[in-house]
């Protein structure tokens, strides 16, 4: 794992774009995106109602806030998927992380029905994404807020949100003292 960083928003840093992106790229964000369920449910199932509570840094959303964040954000991810794939470089709809983040269910809602959630996507997920050939994974969707990217490089930034979403929770818990 990388070294923190010493912003607190990024513990993990920024996503470390490759560039031109190969297979053996893939290959390992894809084994990411296949242990994410495992490694979150195995940190937050153990955790009581107050460190679910407890905000990963100030000003920051809260580790419960963060596990609903990931499968909301990681399903409509599946979805751009879906419609690269049956469309041609669909305009996909970004969304307001923050506003969501402050619906009721994300401050009240208890953290299993999210990993079972995330579990059950991210098989579906990485079945697909097993199953594309390497020229399906050159495929793209525009984001309007940030540009066209190919499935290939999505599977990466997707890798490294899980990752970056799991040093949240850590860095919460350190901060805390695991209490």
């Amino acid at each position: 794992m990388p070294s923190a960083s010493p912003d607190l928003r990024f513990p993990i840093g920024n996503f470390a774009d490759p560039g031109a992106i190969t297979e053996d790229h893939v290959k390992t964000w894809l084994e990411d995106l296949a242990a994410l369920p495992g490694e979150l449910r195995r940190t937050v199932t153990p955790l009581t109602e107050a460190q679910l509570d407890t905000p990963y840094r100030p000003g920051g959303w809260t580790v419960r806030q963060v596990v609903h964040h990931l499968p909301d954000s990681h399903l409509n991810c599946f979805l751009r998927f879906r419609w690269a794939l049956t469309e041609d470089r669909p305009v996909i709809k970004p969304y307001d992380e923050a506003s969501v983040a402050e619906l009721p269910d994300y401050r009240s809602a208890p953290v299993g029905h999210s990993l079972d959630l995330l579990d059950t996507l991210h098989t579906r997920w990485v079945d697909l994404i097993r199953s594309l050939g390497w020229d399906q994974l050159q495929r793209t969707f525009v984001n309007p807020e940030s540009g066209e990217g190919s499935l290939a490089r999505m599977v990466g930034v997707y890798a490294w949100h899980g990752r970056h979403h799991l040093a949240h929770i850590e860095q919460a818990l350190a901060r805390k003292g695991g209490d």
